[in-house]
């Protein structure tokens, strides 16, 4: 596909706080995440020709940050060993109680299961289109999706408990 800076900037701009939510919730850092969508961005400009459909300029671009995302993964827990058993900080306001117990939910899920949550639930994607950028079957996307969501919801079951019991 032929495409100018003014294009390529009018489909980013649709796609960018999706991409940076996105990357947030893989990386767990807001420094590595805006990396990540820098590099996720650079590599789309570059290689926007191999894109055959503006259509799917969207799904495109989020395979391309979720490959970025993986790779810097991958080199963060080579430099740090232990690295994959942090958690974010507990928040002292009482108000962010639920969004810290989610965010820890969403952190006990596998690197799979984070991406099919992260794309359908911040990248608004159906399970066909999921399927189709990680090559699976959509049921299968479905199936695991919900899977995941269950494990999300007994983590959170638990932490409610433990709140509670912290509480009495």
């Amino acid at each position: 596909m032929k495409c100018s800076v003014k294009k390529f900037s009018e489909m980013y701009e649709t796609v960018y706080r999706d991409l940076y939510r996105y990357a947030l919730c893989l990386m767990k850092n807001p420094q590595e995440a805006e990396d990540a969508v820098s590099e996720a961005v650079i590599t789309a400009y570059e290689n926007i020709h191999k894109l055959k459909k503006e259509e799917a300029f969207k799904s495109w671009i989020f395979t391309i940050l979720t490959n970025k995302c993986k790779k810097r993964l991958k080199k963060a827990l080579k430099e740090t060993p232990g690295r994959e058993e942090e958690l974010p900080e507990q928040a002292t306001a009482p108000d962010y109680d639920l969004a810290i117990d989610v965010k820890k939910a969403f952190f006990v899920l596998s690197e799979e299961e984070q991406i099919l949550v992260g794309l359908s639930v911040f990248g608004g994607y159906c399970s066909q289109e999921i399927g189709e950028m990680m090559r699976l079957n959509p049921n299968t996307v479905r199936s695991k999706r919900s899977r995941a969501l269950k494990k999300m919801e007994c983590v959170l079951g638990s932490y409610g408990e433990d709140e509670k019991e912290r509480r009495e």
